[in-house]
């Protein structure tokens, strides 16, 4: 029976370390998301900013194409967080799935044991009555 706490033991270890990776992973999303919104807004800010000034066309022009190559290597990296983020989340239920079946058989061997008892007392009460009913004769 020790073996399978030491089995469920490791397994609860190893959805935690599952845990705390998905939670980094989707820190750093919500940070390159953070970032591609500032870049949208900075975009707007500038438009607006120049949206009355006629001798800033070219300076914006390349500026605008800046910040669409900017964005597109923003994009990118959340599109790479996200794959490595459900990467992470299908390690973590895979986890959980082992950990279940550690402790579905730690709680089968549970069981087992109990009926084994259970099978020993009725055993032990039994030729106890067998000794008792020979004594009386």
């Amino acid at each position: 029976m020790s073996w399978a706490k030491s089995l469920i033991k490791l397994s609860s270890y190893e959805a935690e370390v599952l845990q705390k990776r998905l939670s980094e992973i989707v820190d750093r999303r919500v940070a390159a998301e953070l970032k591609l919104a500032m870049l949208e807004a900075e975009g707007e800010a500038e438009l607006a900013f120049t949206a009355d000034e006629a001798a800033t066309g070219l300076y914006r022009a390349g500026f605008m194409d800046g910040l669409k190559l900017r964005k597109a290597s923003a994009q990118s990296a959340i599109d790479l967080i996200l794959m490595e983020e459900q990467g992470a989340r299908d390690a973590l239920a895979e986890a959980f799935e082992a950990q279940k079946k550690y402790e579905q058989i730690a709680e089968n061997i549970r069981v087992d044991e109990r009926k084994e008892l259970g099978r020993r007392e009725v055993a032990a009460l039994d030729e106890l009555g067998l000794r008792r009913a020979s004594a009386g004769r």
